[in-house]
């Protein structure tokens, strides 16, 4: 109540601070001249010049008369127009004041009534986010909750094991480590956590599986022999050391032991048409020893005859992955993405198929084209 009384006294007050000075007469404005005090000080100034000897007594006397008889007509003129024009402008004016003025506050407690919860006490941004429904909350609000949270208890493994994959998310990968280094640490090391550990390390570094990421990602080997998280990154380690034919033996053996439906299949099917590349088989390692204009000639020649095989016979689904992956090594990008395109349209109802394209094509960066629409000619009708 005390705030309501408050506002009661300042709304008063601002009212009453405008209402007053336009309830006031108003006075002659500078330059006007007032007619009844012109001639009062006209009849002074006679007097004075007769006392002084600078006018006649006659003629000082004839000149009183007519400024009293002046002044006369302007007193009385004066409560006459005071009547018909200053009274009801004042009037007026007050009335106008009143309305507009009153109407303000008038208007504001009627829209607070309508549209305000003054049931409802204030709260700093920190309560607020104390709410009991957590899905209440957005993302920026729910991380900025948990981590203020886990400045006060940073012994609750929960609420690091919750912002970890959020900050995955959210390309926050350094932080990301962290919070999987408290969550295995708080909670116990397990294949999950230490897998997601290894990624996180390993996407910080750039994609680089560096010796802290491997290790975590054998130590979840360890505890669980079939971590797919940990094959993968492994694989890609083997790869990275030069050890292609391991890299591919590990990831084929993780595909064929694999569902259909594996959310996972088509980015490790889209790795070992990577690895399978023309230009990184053991044909390519022969030609390595080429002259470049030789060595190119005949990765072009064999990117050729695998684009050939496939508009043949169709081929499986690994060889499209490889003739795609192919123009990109050689810049052609405009090849494949019409591979890719057609590889989509021949695989659409294929849905792991569709995921490995999906995945070749984002970890390719490949920029598919629209359809082209069809021309149009300059007076407006269609080609027909």
């Amino acid at each position: 109540m005390t705030i309501w009384f408050l506002f009661a006294l300042m709304t008063g007050a601002a009212v009453l601070a405008v209402l007053l000075p336009l309830s006031r007469k108003t006075r002659p404005a500078a330059g006007v001249v007032d007619d009844a005090a012109f001639f009062r000080d006209q009849i002074a100034d006679i007097d004075r010049e007769v006392a002084r000897g600078l006018m006649p007594a006659a003629e000082g006397e004839a000149a009183r008369t007519e400024a009293s008889r002046r002044l006369l007509r302007a007193v009385a003129d004066e409560p006459a127009d005071g009547d018909q024009k200053g009274e009801p402008a004042l009037r007026r004016r007050r009335a106008a004041s009143t309305i507009a003025i009153s109407a303000i506050p008038l208007v504001a407690l009627t829209l607070y009534g309508a549209l305000g919860r003054p049931d409802v006490s204030g709260a700093p941004l920190s309560a607020r986010m104390a709410v009991d429904d957590p899905r209440a909350l957005n993302l920026g609000e729910a991380v900025a909750r948990v981590e203020g949270h886990l400045a006060r208890q940073p012994e609750d493994g929960r609420g690091w094991e919750v912002l970890a994959p959020i900050y995955m998310r959210a390309g926050r990968f350094n932080d990301a480590v962290r919070a999987f280094s408290e969550a295995v640490r708080l909670n116990g090391a397990t294949g999950n956590r230490l897998a997601d550990l290894g990624e996180a390390v390993t996407m910080a570094g750039d994609g680089v599986v560096s010796a802290d990421a491997r290790s975590a990602f054998e130590r979840a080997l360890a505890l669980d022999a079939d971590n797919v998280k940990a094959i993968y990154y492994l694989a890609v380690a083997a790869d990275q050391d030069g050890d292609r034919a391991g890299a591919l033996a590990r990831l084929r053996e993780l595909v064929d032991g694999a569902p259909v439906d594996a959310p996972w299949r088509g980015m490790v099917t889209a790795r070992i048409a990577a690895l399978d590349d023309p230009t990184r088989s053991e044909a390519g390692q022969v030609i390595a020893g080429l002259a470049p204009e030789e060595r190119m000639q005949a990765i072009r020649g064999m990117v050729a005859q695998l684009a050939a095989r496939i508009e043949a016979d169709g081929a499986p689904l690994d060889d499209w992955l490889r003739l795609i992956r192919s123009y990109t090594v050689l810049g052609d990008s405009a090849e494949a993405s019409r591979t890719l395109a057609a590889a989509r349209s021949r695989f659409a109802a294929d849905t792991p198929a569709v995921r490995a394209l999906d995945a070749l094509a984002a970890d390719l960066q490949i920029k598919e084209e629209a359809p082209a629409k069809p021309a149009s000619r300059p007076d407006g009708e269609s080609g027909q």
